[in-house]
């Protein structure tokens, strides 16, 4: 308390300068028109200022609620547009059945999303993984397809908790997928030779087969993983294969890994029963 009173005492001249100040401005600001208003349009000006810094502090807060929505609004529309897509596919080749099965999307189209969080993620080794926030208490499981807004980034591996899952991504020697050219029926495998972040290798396409750089790479239909057509890519060069008789293709991914937050899980309800068929079948052999 004695320093107080002694740091008010010692510093009093201060105090009455500031004082007198105030005084100076009340009265000026009462008793002149001028001042009055130059000084309520710096006020305002103030005010306003610091009312659209408070509401741009606001807006970059809520863009990650907002980025959420759009992801999962984005992960709606492509579930969409895959079923329209299978839906005019089945119409132009089976008239009947597709009017026979066009009120049951889930029998046509068993696919459905769920938004997922990057909580780890690697792109500097040969073998990368990704670590999202979903596990099994949200359905995930082994072996589904996982999706950024742009195109694939890999799929669930077998380490999968309640409440987290592993990826194994386009960035892995484990990963392969059928992928084809966009617009031909002919396929490939999708693989990465660990050497450029940005670019995956689809080998084994029939040279036959009419492509050119810049044309789009996508999911083939030979997967229970992943819905067909699928962004995977575009073509960024190509060469012969030591088989002549097949094109080895350098691909630009379309997913960026090292920006990576965001991601869709595919499920495809029907996957075990397909797993399980194609068992029995070899099984049968």
């Amino acid at each position: 308390m004695r320093k107080l009173l002694d740091f008010l005492i010692n510093r009093r001249n201060w105090f009455l300068f500031l004082f007198l100040e105030l005084i100076s401005f009340t009265l000026i600001y009462r008793n002149n028109a001028y001042q009055q208003s130059i000084m309520l349009s710096t006020a305002n000006v103030v005010a306003a200022n610091v009312v659209s810094a408070g509401g741009s502090v606001t807006s970059y807060l809520s863009l990650r609620d907002k980025n959420k929505e759009l992801i999962e609004r984005n992960g709606q529309l492509e579930i969409e547009i895959l079923r329209l897509q299978r839906r005019i596919e089945t119409m132009a080749t089976d008239t009947m059945r597709f009017q026979a099965y066009a009120g049951d999307s889930a029998i046509r189209f068993p696919f459905a999303t769920e938004v997922a969080k990057v909580v780890n993620n690697s792109v500097s080794y040969l073998a990368n993984y990704i670590t999202i926030d979903k596990g099994s208490a949200d359905g995930i499981e082994p072996d589904m397809g996982v999706v950024s807004e742009r195109g694939v980034a890999g799929i669930v591996s077998t380490t999968v908790s309640e409440h987290y899952a592993v990826v194994i991504p386009v960035l892995n020697p484990k990963f392969r997928l059928s992928c084809k050219v966009l617009g031909s029926g002919y396929f490939g495998s999708m693989s990465w030779d660990g050497r450029d972040v940005q670019y995956a290798k689809l080998d084994e396409l029939p040279r036959h087969v009419e492509f050119q750089v810049g044309d789009t790479i996508v999911t083939s239909a030979f997967s229970a993983i992943f819905p067909e057509g699928i962004m995977m890519g575009t073509v960024s060069s190509f060469e012969k294969q030591r088989d002549d008789n097949y094109y080895s293709l350098t691909v630009k991914l379309a997913t960026d890994f090292t920006r990576l937050n965001t991601v869709m899980v595919i499920k495809n309800y029907h996957k075990n029963e397909l797993k399980r068929i194609e068992l029995e079948a070899r099984g049968n052999d």
